[in-house]
């Protein structure tokens, strides 16, 4: 059995389809981290805004994991 038939086998193209995008993944999360720090810079000058940023964060993590 050839590498590409094993593959195959544990992988049917029906479930590779389903595999998130790795690129897509990294540049949300990338867009979570950013955002997140920027929370966290703004806890010394402006509680609500900072509150305000990081439950954003948090949005992009939901959206994160669904890409």
């Amino acid at each position: 059995m050839s590498d590409r038939e094993i593959m195959d086998a544990k992988y049917p193209k029906q479930k590779i389809k389903q595999l998130p995008d790795a690129r897509k993944h990294q540049i949300v999360s990338f867009a979570k981290s950013t955002v997140r720090i920027a929370g966290y810079i703004l806890i010394p000058f402006n509680l609500e805004s900072a509150t305000i940023v990081l439950i954003l964060s948090e949005i992009i993590g939901i959206v994160e994991e669904l890409v």
